[in-house]
């Protein structure tokens, strides 16, 4: 069975209709839980469900209540994920372990953005738009009668229908008579959360159906609603939303192959706060199409990442910075996958120590910039594997010329460094009379390698007690170190 969980009572029929039509030719049983059936009708839809007889059930947070019970649970999907909390996302989970779970959205809430950009969470990105599908033009203006006259003649004159959204139940009354008197030719409907179900579904149908040409809402007709026909919105306010709802918002037209108009109105400019400000900036100047990924990321920078395993969804790291924190969460995700307890004090997760005294660095004469230097450094302690090694190594030549003597050092001992990890060694200190390798505690090496190595050549290497190898060996320059090191793990692996 499939669960389709959306925020609001339009959308939930809105999707019903949808795929009862999608799915007519096929044996599949669709129904919808809403605030629009009575007690009855949802009584025996529920027995239903947990019988098995219906196949895809629709339903706001409705279906989260503890008397819906499903036969055989498969798939869940929540659209317009932004607008569920934790716990809500978590209750859909524990109906049954193995649940696969999709969410949609076009404005990720922080925290699920960063779990995707973590690897707990398969990310899709859905960026080619629909064919003929034009973005919405917006335009941040102050109430002027004479300019949302003309963009409500502009869109009733070709047979279009304009959203007014006014966010204030009390007051919508008095705007309706202020729009009558500005647009008398306009046939309103109202639409607004207070209103009895009834009365709601029949004004959405008669929108739909071309009845009404301007629908003076609130943001009921945020999540989801899809009338093609309508292809101007006027937000008033726009100063008092969200960068994610102001997103939502101007999605609701620009549905078909029209070009569509998105006005948001605001009060005098000197009177709205700098953060509505910045928002205002954002939205106006992501107008193209599938912003909504890149304005997410934006809030991600702004609110900060929320918690993982807590119920915020939003919220600045207070112990430690934000790469570490990614670090520590990679780390983790990998040893899981891998089939391990995580254990992030062991020594190997931060990687072999190597000191082979000589230069490893980028030269600041190479590369003057301090910022660039600081990311190249950032990558190249980053990189998973030798052909990644070799990739940067051939970004560099490509950006700044060949590579001095203390790069290309830094690039072998980093190399040196991921196959020293991979064996279990914890410190590699090599200099011009010799060194010594430290082991970590159960190291991935062959111990009959180490036994043949130190009787073959006793002078050169022996035990220094139960998880240390010295070695005594002149060693005057840099390309001689190298060479003993690359052989001597060679030698170690457990297959060499």
């Amino acid at each position: 069975q499939v669960a389709v969980l959306v925020p609001t009572t339009l959308l939930a029929e809105q999707h019903y209709r949808t795929m009862r039509d999608r799915f007519a030719d096929w044996p599949l049983k669709v129904e919808v839980l809403s605030r629009f059936k009575t007690a009855k009708e949802i009584k025996a839809e529920l027995d239903k469900l947990a019988e098995g007889k219906i196949d895809v059930i629709v339903g706001t947070h409705r279906l989260l209540q503890p008397d819906v019970k499903f036969k055989d649970l498969g798939l869940v999907i929540v659209d317009e994920e932004q607008r569920f909390g934790v716990r809500q996302k978590e209750a859909l989970k524990a109906l049954r372990a193995n649940v696969h779970l999709l969410t949609l959205t076009a404005t990720p809430i922080p925290r699920t953005l960063n779990m995707a950009m973590a690897g707990l969470r398969d990310l899709s990105i859905i960026a080619t738009p629909p064919a003929h599908r034009l973005a919405v033009q917006t335009f941040v203006v102050p109430w002027d009668d004479a300019q949302l006259r003309e963009a409500f003649q502009r869109e009733l004159a070709r047979g279009g229908q304009v959203y007014f959204l006014h966010n204030d139940v009390e007051s919508i009354g008095r705007m309706q008579r202020d729009l009558e008197a500005l647009v008398p030719e306009a046939r309103i409907g109202i639409a607004h959360g207070q209103m009895p179900e009834r009365e709601l579904e029949r004004v959405m149908l008669d929108f739909h159906k071309q009845r009404y040409n301007v629908l003076l809402c609130s943001t009921i007709i945020e999540s989801g609603i899809d009338i093609p026909n309508a292809n101007t919105i006027i937000i008033n306010r726009a100063d008092k939303f969200g960068l994610a709802q102001l997103h939502q918002l101007r999605g609701r037209v620009g549905r078909s192959h029209h070009r569509a108009y998105a006005y948001l109105v605001i009060p005098d400019a000197r009177t709205i706060t700098s953060d509505a400000r910045k928002r205002l900036e954002a939205i106006a100047s992501m107008d193209e199409l599938g912003a909504g990924f890149t304005l997410a990321t934006h809030d991600l920078e702004i609110r900060g990442a929320g918690e993982l395993l807590g119920e915020d969804q939003s919220g600045q790291m207070a112990e430690v910075g934000f790469s570490l924190y990614t670090e520590l969460l990679e780390r983790a995700v990998r040893s899981i996958k891998q089939g391990k307890l995580p254990d992030v004090d062991e020594p190997a997760a931060r990687g072999a120590e190597i000191d082979l005294h000589v230069p490893a660095l980028i030269p600041d004469d190479y590369l003057p910039d301090v910022h660039t230097r600081l990311t190249l450094y950032k990558r190249i302690s980053g990189a998973r594997d030798a052909d990644r090694l070799r990739e940067l190594q051939v970004e560099m030549i490509d950006r700044f010329g060949l590579l001095p003597e203390p790069a290309k050092h830094l690039f072998a001992t980093a190399e040196l460094k991921l196959d020293a990890t991979a064996l279990g060694i914890r410190k590699f200190d090599l200099g011009a009379a010799g060194g010594r390798l430290q082991f970590v505690e159960k190291p991935n090496v062959d111990p009959m390698s180490v036994i043949r190595l130190i009787q073959g050549q006793p002078k050169h290497y022996q035990m220094d007690g139960p998880d240390k190898l010295r070695i005594k060996l002149e060693l005057p320059d840099a390309a001689a170190r190298f060479q003993v090191a690359r052989g001597l793990i060679s030698t170690l692996r457990p297959n060499g």
